[in-house]
């Protein structure tokens, strides 16, 4: 089946070549010269669009486009020396752009790409323009060796994103590996990192790699980054730089060939000016940044990642959300992001009772506006029956983490202070919580 383009160029001596280009290349090209009458036509796979419209601005166009069609893919032309013109563009919803001129493999490629977002993706769902545009800067920076830096809310998909690079890079099909820079105790992560000798410390009796001898020749993702503490942060740079590595307690350099991707949630060049943070470090993570939008700033994917956690966590093959249950799931604000919507989705199918989940199976908070509901609750029983299966689940996870606090927040995909307060609540209903999961809660 042929891919349709929609072309927008009012200039009949630039559009002719890449008309032609691209009807060799199997796609159905519909060209229209000026931006309103382009609005008109029905909505195409592809919409490539010039920034010489006689009626509008591009960056206008492409608004007007997004919000018409916001899971298009709408790639901007603009002139070589009109580079602010195309940072605009990708602010109003493009998902790439071109500088004229280009050769003609540059924008094949460019479409090829864009393509490929289209197809399906392992543990990836992206139908909002700000995901399609990350993903295209993501499939950009696969193609070199040069060091990412992930930027994002907490729960957002930041490893997610990580793995999206090292499966589209040259890499792929060496080993991944991905570190929890804050889950792992100050006075080990050295050693983690970079491997030690026997004897180097107290306990040390025998030599063990570390994580980027582990990934050498692949990708390693160092999450959480801006949790390092500056001791390990200058020996991390001094890896970085000379692309060699010391185990802890020797001198013997390994040589590394690897790509390294940080992530964090936090705003790494304020942690630079509170001099949390190295400037030099920080200058050779950054050099090909992604932020991963919060959820709640890409609503088209809510409904799709919804259905991939239904999939993934469903004991029958008949299961869907109900009208209601879509209404609320769109509606809520997600503050946990992606991983507290993957909680939900585990918790509502746990409290379905048909092929159905509607919107008292997802159990959201109940100070969320309920005219986003089409079925109103108004009886109080039922919501207090929703409160007690809530607390169950609550308990549920304490004790699947033998009361670890921290580690039941993430599960829940809520922050430790929101659960302190559902703990308390559960006490003041006569919860005694020492002996529903043991001594330590």
């Amino acid at each position: 089946m042929k891919k349709d383009i929609l072309f927008v160029e009012p200039c009949e001596l630039n559009a002719k070549p890449i008309i032609e280009l691209l009807t060799q290349q199997g796609f159905d090209v519909t060209h229209v010269r000026t931006g309103r009458a382009a609005l008109l036509k029905p909505a195409a796979s592809i919409s490539l669009v010039s920034s010489n419209l006689p009626d509008m601005s591009i960056r206008e166009w492409i608004a007007c486009h997004q919000r018409k069609n916001n899971s298009g893919v709408a790639i901007a032309i603009v002139e070589q020396d009109q580079g602010i013109l195309a940072a605009e563009s990708m602010k109003a919803g493009a998902t790439d752009y071109l500088l004229r001129p280009f050769e003609s493999a540059q924008l094949v490629n460019l479409i090829q790409r864009v393509e490929a977002l289209e197809k399906p993706m392992a543990n990836i769902v992206a139908e909002s323009w700000r995901s399609k545009q990350v993903l295209q800067l993501a499939h950009r920076a696969a193609c070199t060796s040069a060091s990412v830096l992930i930027t994002g809310e907490s729960g957002t998909g930041k490893e997610v994103l990580a793995r999206y690079v090292h499966d589209q890079s040259p890499r792929s099909q060496q080993p991944f590996i991905a570190v929890n820079c804050a889950a792992i105790p100050e006075s080990m992560l050295e050693a983690v990192l970079f491997g030690h000798v026997k004897g180097a410390f107290t306990g040390a009796t025998g030599s063990q790699s570390g994580k980027f001898e582990e990934a050498n020749g692949g990708t390693i993702l160092l999450d959480e980054i801006g949790e390092m503490s500056p001791a390990v942060q200058a020996k991390l740079l001094r890896v970085l730089q000379e692309r060699e590595v010391e185990r802890v307690g020797s001198h013997k350099s390994i040589a590394l060939d690897i790509r390294v991707i940080a992530a964090t949630n936090k705003d790494l060049r304020h942690e630079v000016q509170k001099g949390t943070f190295r400037e030099d470090l920080y200058y050779r993570l950054d050099v090909l940044p992604l932020h991963w939008p919060p959820l709640r700033d890409r609503k088209e994917d809510i409904l799709p990642i919804s259905q991939f956690f239904i999939n993934k966590y469903k004991e029958q093959t008949n299961c869907h959300l109900s009208k209601d249950a879509q209404q609320a799931l769109s509606h809520y604000h997600w503050p946990g992001n992606i991983r507290e919507l993957e909680n939900v989705i585990q918790r509502a199918l746990v409290m379905r009772h048909g092929d159905y989940v509607t919107a008292q199976d997802l159990m959201l908070p109940i100070d969320m506006p309920t005219s986003t509901f089409a079925v109103q609750e108004s009886a109080m029983g039922h919501v207090e029956v929703k409160k007690q299966a809530e607390f169950q689940f609550i308990l549920e996870k304490l004790r699947q983490f033998g009361g670890n606090r921290t580690k039941t927040a993430d599960a829940l995909g809520v922050s430790t202070r929101a659960l302190r307060y559902k703990l308390a609540a559960m006490r003041e209903q006569g919860i005694d919580l020492q002996s529903a999961i043991g001594s330590a809660a």
